[in-house]
């Protein structure tokens, strides 16, 4: 087995100066700093608790709903997805359908020979290269036609729009994206074995990391955080999300989602090595607060990376971690979303008895800046590329059993970007 290289440059270096002037701004815009980081801890803290209750007393602090019921849900259903800010969507695919994508997939990386072409590319992505575990058992494989007939299949279609509309999408009357129709993100798949012990993946948060603080897009996304009245931020208010501009680094994203997700392919739960989260949807306003407090280092961002995963440690977010925790049990065809600024992270060992696989397909409503990655995402599809917001590992050029144009119905030509 290669090893995987050892990351020997800081990529915050060409960064730390404006980190730094970044800090003394925010902090002059807030003569009230103390004060706001002590009203949002308490808000933190109360939250804490009572996930720390239910998990106490057995019960999932993760809201669960069938997506039969998806259209006659009450307020106080739509309010906790709201304020825990991920979702199990159950029973968004028949069983038997999804069993047959297990193993076309599997049979697809098997044919090909992919993880012999694997080893020799291991290492050109560093994306989780930051985090103490590091390695999930994820396939760099975007093109299959399991995958492509779960992202353009009506059925997940309309969770996504539901998805969609819990946000408020728009802002100073214009419409910040259309929550209708969805532009196809192309993610990869996961394949985790019963016993693995080294796959993990600690917790943090995806779609930018220090940019979250010096980026003029994040900060306008930020705006009720680094200044005004903090009680006003809502982590679902849309405005100026489709406006950031990430560092550019392999599997960083640069589409907006209202929800990352993935759809099981098999049943995990609880110690199958599956994903674990702090159901705190609006979490990230503490954790952007916490890096300007005196015990912070003046060019740190509480270890946070430029064009990795923006990890949550033990040191500095103690508060966010004793939210932390798995999933509850999920079945073939359910379906787990969780809002972009939401920290999660995969078990460190699968002590389960069968594989643990998913297929990870986000919500990416139509706007600009997701059509603007729909141009480059195309012309990979068509070529068997990687999709353009990962490592360029290309495994699938040669692939037998690749989807095509001829594999896309009409609603997939439209989230791919073939047809308006």
């Amino acid at each position: 087995m290669t090893p995987t290289p050892v990351e020997t440059q800081d990529p915050n270096a060409p960064h730390l100066e404006t980190i730094r002037q970044t800090k003394r701004a925010l902090r002059a815009a807030m003569p009230d700093l103390k004060e706001r980081f002590a009203t949002l801890t308490a808000h933190i803290e109360s939250q804490v608790q009572v996930i720390e209750a239910e998990r106490a007393a057995g019960v999932s602090p993760v809201p669960t709903i069938n997506a039969a019921d998806l259209d006659s849900l009450d307020g106080a259903t739509l309010d906790r997805v709201r304020q825990r800010g991920c979702v199990v969507v159950r029973g968004v695919f028949g069983q038997d359908r999804v069993q047959t994508w297990n193993v076309e997939l599997a049979d697809y990386l098997d044919r090909n020979k992919y993880l012999e072409k694997e080893v020799s590319k291991r290492g050109i992505d560093k994306y989780f290269s930051s985090l103490s575990s590091g390695r999930p058992q994820i396939f760099g494989i975007y093109w299959s036609r399991p995958q492509m007939d779960a992202r353009q299949s009506p059925e997940l279609a309309r969770v996504r729009r539901w998805l969609n509309h819990l946000w408020e999408f728009e802002h100073a009357g214009k419409q910040v994206f259309n929550p209708d129709l969805e532009c196809t993100y192309s993610d990869r798949v996961r394949q985790r074995q019963p016993g693995d012990k080294t796959l993990g993946l600690s917790p943090h948060t995806d779609g930018g990391s220090i940019e979250r603080w010096i980026d003029p897009g994040y900060q306008q996304v930020y705006r009720h955080v680094f200044g005004g009245d903090v009680r006003q931020y809502n982590a679902f208010d849309a405005a100026f999300r489709t406006e950031t501009h990430e560092i550019p680094s392999p599997a960083v994203c640069r589409m907006f989602r209202t929800f990352q997700g993935w759809t099981a392919l098999t049943s995990q739960g609880p110690g199958d090595g599956t994903l674990r989260v702090a159901p705190i949807a609006d979490a990230m306003a503490w954790v952007l607060l916490r890096a300007l407090q005196d015990d912070v280092p003046e060019d740190s961002l509480c270890g946070a990376r430029a064009g990795r995963a923006l990890g949550v440690n033990q040191e500095f977010h103690s508060l966010i971690l004793r939210a932390y925790g798995p999933i509850p049990k999920v079945e073939q065809g359910d379906t787990v979303w969780w809002h972009p600024d939401v920290i999660h992270g995969v078990e460190d060992e699968h002590l389960g008895s069968g594989s643990s696989n998913v297929m990870y397909i986000g919500a990416a409503p139509d706007c600009e800046k997701n059509r603007s990655f729909q141009a480059l995402q195309k012309p990979a599809f068509q070529a068997g590329l990687s999709s353009p917001d990962f490592a360029p590992e290309n495994y699938e050029v040669d692939f037998n059993g690749r989807a095509t144009l001829a594999d896309l119905s009409p609603l997939g030509l439209r989230q791919m970007g073939f047809t308006s």
